[in-house]
């Protein structure tokens, strides 16, 4: 239990890759994991588009600065969500399969970053023949890992967890 818990707090937002690409078995065997993430009345609101060719890839890194990992990765894939399915969670929905797919590519040795998506709704609509009911919620930038990042600082537990009401400190006595 415990080494599943220390795997969850070890993936990191990866946003420099090697150059050889990983075969795209490996990304298909993630989003086969990403498809039983947790959805509302289990519609599975989510649509995946793979994303290798080169300069498709590229036009998406430059949607806004943060997408700029895109350029090196030599494999992106955009989670969509069909609002129709799941009318008053599908954003929820999609980002628990966007969670399922980053720890299941972390899980296959594959680096990974999540891009915000929802400021450039209509662009990517354009460039990747999205239906007006689906709304691009994520983009994910995957590779080899060309980096180690540290642990980012977090909160303390006690800043964030409350009991029974919101800033009603949450005190755990240790017991001997």
């Amino acid at each position: 239990m415990d080494n599943c818990l220390e795997f969850l707090k070890s993936r990191r937002s990866i946003r420099r890759f090697r150059r050889d690409s990983p075969p795209l078995d490996l990304i298909l065997k993630a989003i086969d994991v990403a498809r039983y993430a947790p959805s509302a009345r289990n519609s599975q609101p989510w649509r995946f588009i793979v994303v290798n060719d080169p300069s498709l890839k590229n036009k998406l890194a430059e949607i806004h600065p943060w997408a700029r990992p895109l350029k090196e990765a030599p494999i992106g894939v955009v989670v969509a969500c069909h609002i129709d399915e799941s009318p008053t969670s599908y954003m929820l929905d999609c980002a628990n399969a966007t969670i399922y797919l980053l720890l299941a590519l972390h899980a296959l040795g594959l680096g990974a970053v999540w891009i915000q998506a929802l400021r450039n709704v209509e662009e990517l609509r354009e460039l990747l023949g999205i239906p007006n009911n689906a709304i691009p919620v994520a983009v994910i930038a995957i590779g080899y890992p060309d980096e180690k990042p540290e642990p980012r600082p977090r909160r303390p537990i006690g800043e964030v967890v409350f009991l029974n009401k919101y800033g009603s400190k949450f005190i755990v006595m240790k017991t001997s």
